[in-house]
């Protein structure tokens, strides 16, 4: 990643050897930044809560394979849901002690309501309305310090996959906590803040992606649905008359 240092900070920097990341460190967000940015070697590193956490080598079956459904089932609504946005590890910045780097994120865009921001060096700043984890080794870390972060920035719903549990927890924000929520007789659970966005829990877990997104495609095909892309347009059209730029 890249990051825009002030001109003070940066003039500051000049011939000043940065210590590496190393897992454990406890650093604000801005020394995170000099230092992950002085590694380009380095893939993945994650502050949470004020703790730096860098990523171990993936391995395909416990991670890399679920993650690639989860971005697919994801990829799928957004490309039917204008002014939705999807991305794949992006960096967020969230708070002094925060700067996530998440599986997968869907936002809204900002023109039609969403909540995140990019900044100028084109970095997520706020929270994604919808955010995916793929939890193996990581799953404390998961489901203990990054969720409560996650839930005081104000994430709305929030997707972690417990490999090894072969179980997927799926939260929303709700009067300030996180609840869960339930598959209903089908086993399809239904996103709250994403109309139509809908998961077969079992097709998913057993890795059954056709099952997947038929269920998908049923939600997308949804009264509910329609209804979501047409007040996003109206958002956006409302925006543009008010002489707001679309990001």
């Amino acid at each position: 990643m890249t990051s825009s240092l002030p001109q003070t900070t940066a003039s500051q920097l000049k011939g000043v050897a940065l210590p590496p990341l190393e897992n454990g460190d406890r650093l604000t967000r801005p020394e995170f930044e000099r230092r992950y940015n002085a590694m380009p070697n380095v893939r993945k590193a994650e502050l949470i809560e004020g703790v730096v956490y860098m990523a171990s080598p993936l391995r395909f079956t416990p991670h890399a394979e679920p993650h690639g459904d989860l971005i697919g089932w994801l990829w799928t609504y957004k490309i039917a849901t204008p002014e939705v946005r999807m991305g794949i590890e992006p960096t967020m910045r969230l708070d002094i002690d925060n700067e996530p780097q998440p599986d997968g994120v869907l936002l809204i865009s900002q023109s039609s309501g969403g909540q995140a921001t990019l900044s100028d060096d084109s970095y997520l700043e706020g929270a994604a309305e919808l955010v995916v984890e793929v939890a193996a080794s990581s799953a404390a870390i998961d489901l203990g310090d990054k969720k409560r972060a996650y839930r005081r920035s104000g994430v709305q719903e929030y997707i972690v996959w417990q490999v090894y549990d072969q179980k997927i927890d799926w939260f929303q924000l709700q009067d300030g906590d996180y609840v869960s929520l339930v598959p209903d007789k089908q086993g399809v659970i239904h996103s709250k803040v994403f109309p139509g966005l809908w998961l077969n829990v079992e097709a998913m877990l057993q890795g059954d992606m056709r099952s997947v997104l038929a269920v998908l495609q049923t939600g997308i095909d949804s009264t509910e649905h329609q209804t979501f892309v047409q007040q996003l347009e109206d958002l956006r059209l409302k925006a543009i008359q008010a002489g707001d730029r679309p990001q």
